[in-house]
């Protein structure tokens, strides 16, 4: 019986990081030397990062990529190795997976199907390959096969389904299972969102299944360029059955997956099948042969990391939990930052940034240690010193409640409550003297006295913009990273003050909406995240009601009062941005949902939704960059496009009154 040892390796890159990628990559292949594993499989675009946007279309970055390449071949003596890179063929770039046998370059499989939808763009940068078609390509002086490709080795066969080549109905798969593979690649860059992990499993398993062959799935992983997410979850299966599954979501900087598979069983399964699942046709690309010897394992497989918190029944809470601090880590590091700032109002919103950034530390503490956890942020001064959690806290985390004349003191005592629990160092400082001075100045020059008559929303912003300068001014003094707190609720209808809430070089919650944080919140008061626990002192928080406290306290403002309720807004949202529906069905979609809400007062909420979504679209092209943890995504340089100037939608906002008045 032949027994292969197959590797699956997450890995976080940087893109255009060239000795860091190429580091990180010996690294990980000396892992699964150790380890005895015969076929290696690394991410998509691993080489150069999957995220260098339009540096693609540069010539420098596919012709390193290839002089990294022959650089990184000696590392890949003894096993079959798969590397992903982009590489020009007769003029055009392509996405491509390298596969390397014992330090000889074989030639390249090209990815046949693009991810051009939500946050990926690879046609812009990309051509898709044709199916059936091959061509050469010269390297180091020597020309190698590229495109439509089965690999060889030593009599075990080998494909690839490049990321989204597995999402498609066409799978390439087929036609490899027709040519006989035993073994699939499927090298990703696969973004995170909630719940998508059991996405891959099923496709991963039923590639496996399906094409009777070993199925390798592999995933960058952290927070590689700024925005996306990758939770470098690693997936093998063989012939319908799943055999080894990675960690999610983890603060190394590679992790390797194995599992011992027999071709023998397989190749048994197919030849048994008396209606074998296979394209009509065979497989008619090219065939690249090897006489290299796959090596055969010869100690027990050691078995994949178990994290807890995977099928836990707060599933989401968990992912959040996890997903937002690993990425605030990786780019806090990669930004070479000095820290974090965080304007700390009391309110939720703050208060969850001051919490993922106290998990931040909490989760990488457990899983890589303090002096891996120093030696990773060399930026930050005075690590050294701190040996608690808390106290790394403080080295990296300062918070600032900025009173004015309108705040209260349960905001205030929340601020200073849960800058404590974290361990962050904390300040306080009235901002009234600044707002007084700007009020009295626009007076004198307009020859009138501003009144919340008159000028309700303008007194109201102006508070919001005199606290900017020095949450800034703190930020540069610590040469740390100021993080904005609006959330995508608020973001949705413009409930933000630009140069207030919204500044900041990083938004960590633009990309969650409301709802789901206030409850998150509640969460993380009573339960908190497997291995971690919760932080009761956030009950400070959850017992308020969310306000800007921006008018006079007598006016007992509230955000839902100023807006909707959360829940609604969010629903309407996702209507009406998510599922890209007018007015009319909006409404149609939800009154249903909400029986207790009268139809009028729906309807109002509705107009109101589509009203601030259309003024508010240049506030969201100004928001700062904002993690993508779920397919609802508002940012519009990665997800929803939307025009700054429109018609406002005055004619399906018309359409819905008649609506309306016609149910009377």
């Amino acid at each position: 019986m032949q027994k292969l040892r197959l590797a699956a390796v997450a890995l976080n890159q940087t893109p255009l990081d060239w000795d860091g990628n190429a580091r990180r990559i010996r690294a990980a292949l000396a892992a699964a030397r150790d380890a005895e594993a015969a076929v290696v499989c690394l991410p998509e675009l691993c080489i150069t990062g999957y995220g260098c946007e339009d540096a693609f279309l540069s010539t420098g970055v596919p012709q390193t990529a290839l002089d990294m390449l022959v650089e990184l071949l000696p590392a890949t003596q003894g096993m079959v190795v798969a590397l992903g890179m982009p590489l020009v063929v007769d003029g055009p770039l392509y996405n491509a997976a390298a596969l390397v046998c014992d330090g000889q370059l074989l030639g390249f499989a090209l990815k046949q199907h693009l991810a051009g939808d939500g946050i990926h763009y690879e046609p812009r940068w990309f051509r898709k390959w044709p199916t059936s078609r091959t061509a050469a390509v010269e390297v180091a002086g020597r020309d190698y096969p590229a495109g439509d490709l089965l690999f060889e080795c030593g009599g075990v066969k080998i494909g690839f389904e490049i990321c989204r080549d597995a999402w498609v109905a066409d799978r390439p798969g087929s036609r490899l299972a027709a040519g006989g593979a035993d073994v699939i690649l499927n090298p990703s860059a696969s973004h995170f969102a909630f719940a998508k992990q059991e996405v891959r499993r099923r496709f991963v398993l039923e590639g496996s299944r399906t094409f009777n062959a070993s199925f390798v799935y592999c995933n960058l992983l952290g927070n590689e360029a700024g925005r996306a997410i990758f939770d470098g979850g690693t997936l093998i299966a063989t012939a319908g059955k799943t055999v080894a599954e990675g960690p999610r979501l983890s603060f190394a900087e590679h992790l390797v997956t194995l599992a011992d598979v027999s071709v023998t069983a397989t190749r048994r399964l197919r030849a048994a099948l008396s209606e074998p699942s296979r394209a009509p046709e065979p497989f008619d690309g090219g065939t690249v042969e090897c006489e290299f010897t796959l090596p055969t394992p010869q100690s027990p497989c050691p078995a994949p990391a178990v994290r807890v918190w995977e099928g836990h029944p707060a599933a989401k809470e968990e992912e959040f939990a996890r997903a937002v601090p690993l990425a605030l880590f990786d780019y806090l590091r990669k930004s070479h930052a000095g820290g974090l700032v965080v304007s700390l109002s009391g309110g939720a919103d703050s208060s969850s940034v001051a919490t993922l950034a106290w998990l931040m530390v909490k989760l990488a503490l457990e899983e890589i240690g303090r002096e891996e956890f120093i030696a990773r942020l060399p930026a930050i001064r005075g690590l050294a010193e701190a040996t608690t959690a808390e106290q790394l806290v403080g080295r990296l985390l300062a918070c600032v409640y900025q009173s004015t004349r309108n705040s209260g003191d349960v905001t205030r005592h929340a601020a200073e409550t849960v800058a404590a629990a974290v361990g962050a160092e904390y300040h306080e400082w009235n901002v009234d003297a600044m707002v007084d001075g700007y009020v009295e100045s626009v007076s004198q020059a307009t020859g009138r006295q501003l009144d919340w008559d008159s000028d309700d929303l303008a007194l109201q912003n102006i508070q919001a913009r005199a606290r900017g300068p020095a949450a800034w001014l703190l930020a540069n003094l610590r040469g740390a990273l100021l993080l904005a707190t609006s959330n995508r609720s608020e973001a949705a209808v413009g409930y933000a003050t630009m140069d207030g809430d919204t500044c900041g070089g990083l938004a960590p919650i633009a990309g969650i909406d409301k709802a789901f944080l206030l409850h998150w919140l509640q969460w993380m008061e009573t339960t908190g995240p497997a291995g971690i626990g919760p932080l009761p002192a956030l009950a400070v928080v959850n017992s308020q009601q969310p306000t800007a406290e921006l008018r006079p306290p007598a006016e007992g403002q509230t955000d839902e009062g100023d807006l909707m309720p959360y829940a609604v807004l969010d629903a309407i949202e996702r209507a009406a941005i998510r599922d890209k529906l007018m007015p009319v069905e909006v409404f149609d979609t939800l009154a249903p949902e909400l029986p207790d809400v009268s139809r009028t007062q729906l309807a109002a909420w509705v107009e109101r939704f589509f009203r601030l979504w259309c003024r508010n679209q240049w506030k969201r092209e100004r928001f700062a960059p904002a993690f993508h943890v779920d397919d609802e995504n508002l940012d519009p340089k990665t997800w929803c496009r939307f025009p700054i100037l429109s018609g406002g939608f005055e004619r399906e906002l018309a359409a819905l009154r008649d609506h309306v008045l016609q149910e009377r």
